[in-house]
């Protein structure tokens, strides 16, 4: 019980920390910037399905100023890496916030 809600508190942290930092609000971005991180975050989505070993989903992606979000759950350690590799190996991003939690 104790586990469960240490990892509860984990993720709503992870969230509240993030989210804020990926919103996404009018006048924020330029037009052609924000369709560059659509661009951007379908790209990380469609490594995610072509890798095995991603489960594409379990895992969000959201992109802002070419930083990429990732948050969800892997189900070791290598998917979580993997996952973040493959983000990175996306043209136009710039860097990877990963959030995934591995669950036990």
């Amino acid at each position: 019980m104790k586990s469960q809600l240490t990892l509860s508190a984990v993720i709503a942290s992870a969230f509240l920390i993030a989210l804020p930092g990926c919103a996404v609000q009018r006048g924020q971005e330029t037009v052609g910037a924000y369709v560059d991180d659509a661009s951007i975050t379908a790209a990380v989505k469609a490594k995610f399905v072509d890798n095995s070993m991603v489960d594409a989903t379990a895992i969000s992606v959201e992109t802002l100023k070419g930083t990429v979000m990732l948050s969800g759950f892997a189900k070791n350690s290598a998917e979580r890496d993997t996952a973040e590799r493959l983000a990175y190996e996306v043209k136009g991003v710039r860097s990877v916030h990963n959030a995934i939690v591995v669950r036990g």
